[in-house]
C-alpha cells in the first residue's frame, strides 16, 4: 500500500480575541437587559430570571481563558450579542472561502507546494457558510487549483474524517495531493445569550497538505500509519438549523437552531470512547499506547482531555505529551486538534509517533496515528 504523509499544515487565526472578563461583562450586561424588562413574569414565576456568568466560572468549567472571533464588537454589545458581518455580493470571495485561502497558502508553503501539485479539495467542518456552491470548488477556484473539490460534515471530527478522505484518495491514485480544510467560523452557531455554553466556541482555520511519501519534499513530514473512524448517533449534541426551518414559522429563530449541548452527558459518553478509540487504532498500527510521544487531542474542554489521557497513561499527562490550545483559541470545532499538531509537533524528533483524535456530535470519533520522519 502507498505510504502517505501530512506533508504540510496551516493555521488562520482571527485578529480579534474575547477574553473571558469581556465575554463576562457583556453577557451579565444582557442578563441584567433581560430581567428588568421581565420582572414581572420573573416576580410571578413564569419567566426565570438569568443568573450572572463569571470568568472563573467559565475556566473551571471549561479550561478556556480566551477565544478569537471574526468580530467581537457585536458579540460583545448586550443588545445585539452576535457578531455584524456585512453579507458579500455573489461575485465577492465569501468569507469562509477567504480563511480557507490564508490557511492554505500557509500549508502549501510549508509542504513546499503550489496550486498546481493539488488534485482535490476538501472543505470539511461543523457549519458551512451556505448550502450551495460546495466551499471546496470556490477555494478551488480562489487558489487556481485544476481536480475536484467538495464539503463534507462530522462535527468536530471533520478533520480527522477528512484526513482518512485524502490519504484513501492519494492511495487509490485518485489525487497526487489533497489539501484538507477546517474552516470553523464558529461564533455563527454560538449562542451568546446561553450561561452553559456561551464561553465555549472560537473561530480559526486549519489546512493540511496529504501526499504520497514518495513525492513529499517538506522538512517536516508525518506518515499516517493508521486511522480510524467512528460514529454512534446521539442527540446530546444538536443543532437543528436548516433550509427546511422556514416550512415552521414557529420554529424560526428560535435557541435550538444554535448550538446546544448536553454537557455532563457528552463528558461521560464520550471520554470512555474516545480512549478505547485512540488505544485500539494505536494497536492496530502495531503500536502500544507507550510507544506514543504526543496526543493531539480535540480541543472541546480540559477536563476531557486530562481524563482521555490519564485513561490512557494511567496517570496525569506532562503538557508536552497532550498540548493545549483551548486557553486562548477556546472550542475550534474539527480545527482543535489540528491547531493543536500544527503548533507542537515540529520539535518532535525522526521517528517519533503521535495521534490525532477528534470527537464531537454524532457521536463521531476520529483517530490518526503518525510518524514523523
Amino acid at each position: 500500500m502507498k505510504k502517505v504523509v501530512i506533508s504540510g499544515t496551516g493555521l488562520f487565526t482571527p485578529a480579534n480575541s474575547i477574553t473571558n472578563e469581556e465575554l463576562v461583562t457583556a453577557f451579565n450586561g444582557y442578563a441584567e437587559l433581560f430581567n428588568a424588562d421581565n420582572a414581572k413574569a420573573i416576580a410571578d414565576g413564569t419567566v426565570a430570571a438569568i443568573e450572572p456568568s463569571s470568568a472563573a466560572f467559565i475556566e473551571k468549567a471549561s479550561g478556556i481563558k480566551s477565544r478569537y472571533v471574526m468580530e467581537k464588537s457585536g458579540i460583545l454589545d448586550p443588545a445585539h450579542m452576535t457578531a455584524r458581518i456585512a453579507e458579500r455580493a455573489d461575485d465577492e470571495l465569501s468569507l469562509q472561502a477567504e480563511i480557507c485561502v490564508k490557511a492554505a497558502h500557509q500549508a502549501l508553503d510549508n509542504a513546499g507546494r503550489a496550486a498546481a501539485d493539488i488534485d482535490m479539495v476538501v472543505v470539511a467542518c461543523s457549519n458551512m457558510q451556505r448550502a450551495y456552491p460546495a466551499m471546496a470548488v470556490e477555494v478551488q477556484e480562489a487558489l487556481g487549483i485544476q481536480g475536484f473539490g467538495f464539503d463534507m460534515n462530522v462535527a468536530c471530527s471533520s478533520a480527522t474524517f477528512g484526513i482518512q478522505t485524502a490519504m484513501a484518495a492519494v492511495q487509490s491514485g485518485q489525487a497526487r495531493a489533497v489539501l484538507v480544510l477546517n474552516p470553523e467560523i464558529t461564533s455563527g452557531h454560538l449562542n451568546y445569550r446561553d450561561r452553559d455554553s456561551h464561553f465555549i466556541f472560537g473561530d480559526a482555520c486549519t489546512a493540511m497538505v496529504i501526499e504520497a511519501e514518495e513525492t513529499a519534499r517538506s522538512r517536516n513530514q508525518f506518515e499516517i500509519l493508521e486511522s480510524k473512524l467512528k460514529t454512534q448517533f446521539s442527540n446530546n449534541i444538536r443543532n437543528n438549523f436548516g433550509f427546511m426551518n422556514r416550512f415552521d414559522e414557529s420554529g424560526v429563530g428560535k435557541a435550538d437552531k444554535l448550538f446546544r449541548q448536553q454537557g455532563r452527558k457528552v463528558f461521560k459518553e464520550v471520554c470512555p470512547m474516545a480512549a478505547a478509540m485512540i488505544k485500539e487504532t494505536v494497536e492496530r498500527a502495531g503500536l502500544q499506547v507507550a510507544d506514543i510521544s504526543r496526543f493531539w487531542l480535540h480541543q472541546a474542554n480540559l477536563s476531557m482531555n486530562q481524563l482521555i489521557a490519564r485513561t490512557l497513561l494511567g496517570r496525569d499527562a506532562e503538557p508536552h505529551e497532550a498540548p493545549v490550545i483551548l486557553d486562548t483559541y477556546a472550542n475550534t470545532s474539527s480545527a482543535g486538534s489540528i491547531i493543536a499538531f500544527h503548533k507542537h509537533s515540529d520539535d518532535l524528533p525522526s521517528g517519533a509517533k503521535g495521534v490525532i483524535c477528534s470527537f464531537g456530535a454524532g457521536y463521531s470519533i476520529g483517530c490518526v496515528v503518525v510518524r514523523k520522519k
